[in-house]
């Protein structure tokens, strides 16, 4: 992990040099850009492990440079901002944010969480496919399929709502409160029932369109379930 390539985006040279330090210090590989269109074109060819991304940004904001790596794949994103509202939270972790660090902060913090996501997202040992009717769920493949009638959709998941999937599709028919999908998914974030909230109602957009819709339902008081049920 401690050899894994961090992008840093972030206008402030001050800040991006004091992550650079303190990532390079622990091991990690760096690369900054100071601008949304620089900090897409150094993702797109060098594929960094995780994205430290700032919210305002010249050229292209934060919410921007989220969309366009959400649209390319599931690369880590943690937010760093000095937006410290729920709203900008939500909207960070909508678009597919992992994480949400607010400034001022403690480059370990950072750092630290930094870790905490890449252990969630690589180096993941042999595991078995989950079934749930249309679903099936890769855990090691990182990938999500539905069966449905005109073949199979892979499903366009960020990190965060593929980890919420996957836990639920361990254990299909449980109902899980929303605090144990912050603990077992979100962990190491400052996260709100609101946020699993936010997530889980891509996660059930995201089935409907590929066919499976009702598979994951929400449980009166409680949080949410997914139903098993037989494919079309």
């Amino acid at each position: 992990m401690t050899n894994a390539l961090i992008l840093i985006i972030e206008d402030e040279p001050e800040i991006a040099e004091i992550l650079e330090t303190y990532f390079a210090r622990e091991g990690f590989r760096v690369i900054c850009a100071g601008d949304g269109p620089t900090g897409l074109a150094h993702h797109q060819r060098l594929r960094p492990d995780l994205v430290v991304l700032d919210i305002k940004l010249p050229g292209q904001d934060g919410y921007e440079v989220l969309a366009a790596i959400r649209r390319r794949g599931a690369t880590p994103v943690i937010m760093v901002t000095a937006l410290a509202e729920d709203l900008d939270k939500l909207q960070a972790l909508r678009i597919g944010a992992d994480d949400y660090v607010v400034k001022p902060f403690n480059p370990l913090e950072v750092v630290a969480r930094a870790r905490a996501v890449l252990r969630r997202t690589l180096g993941r040992g042999p595991e078995t496919l989950l079934r749930l009717g249309p679903l099936t769920v890769d855990p090691q493949a990182h990938r999500a399929v539905v069966e449905a009638g005109r073949g199979p959709v892979p499903l366009d998941l960020t990190p965060t709502e593929f980890r919420i999937l996957a836990h639920m599709a361990a254990s299909p028919g449980r109902a899980f409160a929303r605090a144990d999908l912050v603990d077992a998914c979100l962990p190491e974030s400052e996260a709100l029932d609101r946020t699993v909230d936010s997530h889980v109602s891509n996660l059930r957009r995201k089935l409907a369109a590929a066919g499976a819709e009702g598979l994951l339902s929400g449980v009166r008081g409680v949080g949410y379930r997914l139903e098993a049920f037989d494919a079309p």
